[in-house]
């Protein structure tokens, strides 16, 4: 099968849903489809084959974020061209109601076309305005997706219909072994955190403040921190006395972020709203990594409540504080809690959710739609 995929985010730029898309092709390649990819990237971007660039992106505040996106004329001709000239047999659109390049695919295309929806929202003055376009793109699916049971409610309940529930996957094999980064590894000692540093819905702030609380009482707990944003900002919101303890690794390689994973003892996700499954949760559990994550309702359900990672009460640093050290006070649990995560994290391996992605796939071809064609 021939499938185009359209990304809305930048491809240089790392995230969960550009993630998913680059997985998500190579386990198609894997399964033998031949898959073509189109992203916001810029002329002087270094791309993969498999991606054409459809101009350079902007920032664009979205849903508690800070996304960079390609909405425009330049764009849009450059959809329409990969659209004309690709011959797909299916269509897939991640995120379609966003002002990026899926509402543009939408536009620009008939025939079997797919989306998947990613986030969880409210309503918005901004849908409410928006509405009517979005709705014009949305009447073109044929299939739909959604990858937590908080996008499809979302979607359901703002726009009406219904999608098929199939999980963020993760490469489980990838992030199985690694060795640590050097000068750290599994020690009783060392918490981590993966996420964009300046995005407050990331929760790293909560995770700074219980970390501070956290050294008073133990002078060798350690931080480890990495991802996009200003390591000053780090360093300012904790005390000057502790910041020997505190490693800022800024933006890190694939290769990197898994040796983050196993390189410390506590995994934490402190992040607050906005999150519909965690696929940061799913690369730690892969990794073997033991979980502490904010007891937001996606997460929740990813760790099984409780079962495959601890919970603390979110946005609440003393409650991170107290659970963070009961977990670094008890290798046993640690070890057990891991254990657990690798069995659970085995469902969201990409040879499953690939299938079942295929499945919607030959759903839409086998309904008469013919092949998708530029929409005159």
């Amino acid at each position: 099968m021939k499938v185009g995929i359209v990304c809305p985010y930048s491809w240089d730029m790392p995230g969960g849903v550009k993630q998913h898309i680059d997985d998500l092709t190579q386990a198609l390649a894997a399964q033998g489809h031949e898959v073509s990819v189109i992203a916001p990237a810029a002329d002087d971007d270094e791309l993969p084959p498999y991606v054409t660039g459809a101009g350079r992106a902007v920032p664009v505040p979205y849903n508690g974020s800070v996304a960079r996106m390609s909405f425009g004329f330049l764009s849009a001709a450059r959809v329409r061209r990969w659209v004309r000239t690709g011959e797909f047999d299916v269509l897939h659109i991640h995120e379609p109601l966003i002002p990026s390049l899926g509402v543009l695919a939408c536009w620009a295309a008939k025939g079997p076309i797919v989306a998947t929806f990613h986030a969880s929202f409210s309503r918005s003055r901004a849908i409410a305005v928006a509405e009517p376009l979005l709705r014009s793109a949305l009447e073109k699916l044929t299939g739909r997706i959604a990858v937590s049971d908080a996008a499809r409610k979302s979607l359901v309940e703002q726009f009406g219909g219904d999608a098929v529930l199939i999980p963020n996957g993760v490469t489980v094999a990838r992030y199985a072994r690694a060795e640590p980064l050097e000068g750290w590894g599994p020690d009783g000692r060392t918490i981590g955190f993966l996420g964009r540093m300046d995005e407050e819905r990331k929760g790293l702030p909560i995770l700074l403040e219980a970390f501070a609380a956290l050294a008073d009482e133990r002078p060798e707990v350690r931080l480890l921190v990495a991802g996009p944003g200003d390591e000053k900002d780090v360093y300012e919101r904790v005390p000057g006395r502790f910041h020997d303890r505190v490693t800022v690794l800024g933006m890190v390689s694939e290769a990197d972020k898994i040796r983050a994973y196993h390189s410390v003892d506590v995994f934490c996700a402190p992040n607050t709203r906005g999150e519909s499954f965690g696929i940061v949760l799913a690369e730690a559990m892969a990794s073997g990594a033991t979980v502490l994550a904010s007891d937001i309702p996606a997460f929740r359900k990813v760790l099984g409540d409780g079962q495959a990672g601890a919970l603390f009460a979110n946005g609440d640093p003393a409650s991170l504080a107290r659970e963070a050290g009961a977990l670094l006070d008890a290798p046993e649990r640690r070890a057990a809690l891991a254990e657990e995560a690798l069995r659970a994290v085995r469902k969201y391996d990409w040879s499953t959710v690939a299938r079942d992605v295929v499945r919607v796939y030959e759903t839409v071809t086998a309904s008469g739609a013919g092949r998708v064609e530029e929409d005159l």
